[in-house]
Parts: structure tokens; sequence; C-alpha cells
């Protein structure tokens, strides 16, 4: 069995106290990356050209999970999957404007109150696929989530339930695969994707970290490896297109919930520590900050969410 290659990251790039960092996203035209605050309701930019001083922060409606650009944009928004559907959010001032309410989406209103939208990504195609799953200031997540995919034409469709918290969603290099994490299983899991019609199909599981660690966001390099966050474990885990484990980047803190590339460089988002911060050793009170480390590979560009005209 070949070593593992390993990378230790002692202290934030950007030291705020945010509660669960998510959502990392380069916006490689503006040279800006994003992140968002799903519990404070915040989403957070920086100009990669100044550094941690141009920090700009935004009070949201309400929380938001993902993010993603749209192709050919008319006005300063993003799409997000937010707490309560699909939405354009205008990034100047936090304001939403919903694409689908969750109230049309789910099945009933006491169901709609207690979700919230999670992670996601938008595939080759321009489609926007978004996990939701129990908002647990309401309810501890079970299984009762539901993958979505809002397609150009702006009409949703359940793609798959139950899942418990749906998070990373992504594909390999020939685009004939579609990952999905599922964090209380432990486990990642493939489908065989038709990207002419966004179908899945064939669940299997790609990754299963075998432990009570729950794998969470993830991100995907050039060599078509995932960077899978590692909440609970202090890590993240680079994960072969064999399944296997071939890297390792260790933290300072516990509940990592994200990274995405800026070149070759990773940017990890992560989460408070769900004990309570003063009574823990100074070496992990560093939940809910970003950090950064030069890993020596870029990742696959990510796509934009093209609306129909």
């Amino acid at each position: 069995m070949s070593e593992i290659q390993r990378w230790t990251v002692n202290e934030p790039y950007l030291d705020i106290p945010g509660t669960l960092l998510e959502g990392p996203f380069h916006d490689v035209a503006k040279n800006e990356f994003r992140f968002v605050d799903i519990w404070d309701h915040k989403l957070y930019r920086i100009d990669l050209a100044k550094g941690p001083d141009s920090l700009t922060v935004i009070e949201t409606d309400a929380s938001v999970g993902v993010t993603a650009n749209i192709a050919n944009p008319t006005s300063n928004q993003l799409i997000v999957g937010a707490k309560y559907g699909f939405a354009r959010l205008d990034q100047t001032t936090g304001k939403f404007d919903y694409i689908h309410d969750i109230k049309e989406i789910w099945d009933d209103e006491e169901k709609a109150k207690r979700m919230r939208f999670n992670d996601g990504a938008v595939d080759s195609h321009g489609r926007f696929w978004a996990g939701a799953m129990n908002d647990p200031k309401i309810k501890k997540p079970e299984a009762e989530g539901v993958l979505f995919r809002l397609d150009p034409d702006q009409s949703v469709h359940h793609m798959l339930a139950p899942v418990t918290i749906p998070n990373g969603i992504g594909w390999n290099l020939t685009n004939d695969v579609m990952y999905l994490t599922d964090s209380p299983t432990g486990k990642i899991f493939a489908f065989d994707f038709d990207a002419s019609t966004g179908a899945i199909s064939n669940r299997r599981v790609h990754f299963d970290i075998g432990n009570a660690l729950e794998p969470d966001g993830f991100a995907i390099d050039v060599e078509g490896c995932i960077w899978s966050a590692i909440y609970g474990g202090g890590k993240v885990l680079r994960i072969s297109p064999a399944g296997k484990i071939i890297g390792q980047i260790d933290l300072p803190t516990r509940n990592v919930t994200c990274p995405a590339f800026v070149g070759t460089e990773l940017f990890i988002t992560t989460a408070k520590d769900d004990r309570d911060d003063e009574q823990l050793p100074q070496s992990v009170r560093y939940g809910g900050r970003l950090f950064k480390i030069d890993v020596g590979i870029r990742g696959v560009p990510k796509n934009e969410f093209r609306f129909q005209n």
C-alpha cells in the first residue's frame, strides 16, 4: 500500500467568528472568493487580489446553503439553494427572488417549515442540483431529505429520496458519473449520469469512511480525485477515482465543511465546534474560520446555471 500524501494547516486564512461556514466558490471572472454562513444568514466575499482586508459581509433574508453563478447575468445576482427554495440572490441587498418557493416543492406545509436546502452544484448542461434536509434549528435531521434538480426552463425535478444530509455533489472527468454525499451514512455514492437528459441511475457506494465521522462537501480536481471535508474529523481527504484515500489535509479544528479550488490552493470552510469552545484546547478553537493550503493541483471549473430564454 502506497503512503498517502499529507499537508498540515496551522492557522486560519480568515479569522472570523463564523458558525456554519459553507458554500465556498471561486468566481474566476471577478477574481473573487465567496462563502456563506448558513446559521448566521450571511454571504461573505473577498477580493483575492487584496486578500482578507477586502472582506465584505451581506446579511441575507434567510439561510443559504449553496450558491452558483448565472450564465450571462443581467444583474448582480446569484442562483442559490435557500431556506425556502430555489432563488435568485441579490449580492448587494441580500434579498431573495424565489423561483420556486419550497411550499410548492414539498407535499405539505408542515414539512416545508422544517426543511432547508443544503449543498449543491451545477452540471455541464446548466442544471442546478441541490439537496434539501431537515433544518437542525427545527428538527434533528432524519431520512426525509430530497435531492432536487432545477432545469434551465425553471422546472423542478425530484431526483432522489430519501436522503438525510445531502452534501457534496459533482461529476467525474468523463461526465458519465455523478457523486453525492449523504453525510450521516459516512458514504459518497456514485450514480450513472446521462448528461443529455440529467437522469441518474445505478446507485452504488464510491467511498465509505467506515467510522463515525461524516464526509461533508467536496471539490474535484483535474485528475478526477474528490477532496472531501470530514466533519468531526479535522481533515480533508483526497479520494482517487477508484475510491481510495491518497491524500490528507490536517486542520486545527474538528468540523470541516467544504473545500473549493482557487488555482492550486484549496480554500476550506469550517463550522464552530459543537462542544463548548471555552473548554477546548486552543488548537481546536478555530471552528467557523476559513483556511487555505496549496496542494499543487488545480480543480475542475465550476459550471454556470443557464436560464432558458
